[in-house]
């Protein structure tokens, strides 16, 4: 039986791939950009400095554990 909220492993690579290559290997800030790169995928937009919509968090928590190894 498969998860609900699964999360496509294809993806988180391709979007740890991306806060790679806008922030480079060890960002400062990587539980915000890795945000910031989930939020672009989700929205099609990089946020503004106020931009509070939310973001799959499923996704976000996968693409942060992914850039962490």
């Amino acid at each position: 039986m498969s998860e609900v909220n699964a999360v496509d492993p294809s993806l988180v690579l391709r979007l740890v791939a991306r806060v790679r290559e806008l922030y480079g290997p060890t960002p400062s800030d990587l539980e915000r950009m890795c945000w910031t790169v989930v939020h672009e995928h989700h929205h099609a937009a990089m946020p503004t400095e106020y931009d509070i919509r939310e973001v799959d968090e499923d996704l976000y928590m996968a693409v942060l554990t992914a850039a962490r190894q």
